[in-house]
């Protein structure tokens, strides 16, 4: 898709949602963060499978050993 059409599908999903009533608006809301809460949650998921959060378990366990971890 051009980005023309692009910028004007755009323009027309933003006045859609300026004219939501509120019940709807908070409803469209809560879709779309959940919506990016999956995608996230999908690519930790991918990134640990892949090895590429290695590096937190590594510094979570240095700091254990070295006293520098703190409980919540």
């Amino acid at each position: 898709m051009s980005p023309v059409k692009m910028g004007g599908r755009l323009t027309e999903l933003e006045t859609a949602v300026e004219q939501l009533p509120e019940p709807d608006y908070d409803k469209f809301r809560r879709w779309f963060l959940e919506r990016d809460w999956q995608a996230w949650d999908r690519e930790i998921e991918t990134d640990s499978a892949s090895g590429k959060l290695d590096f937190l378990v590594r510094e979570a366990k240095d700091a254990k050993r070295s006293g520098r971890l703190q409980g919540i």
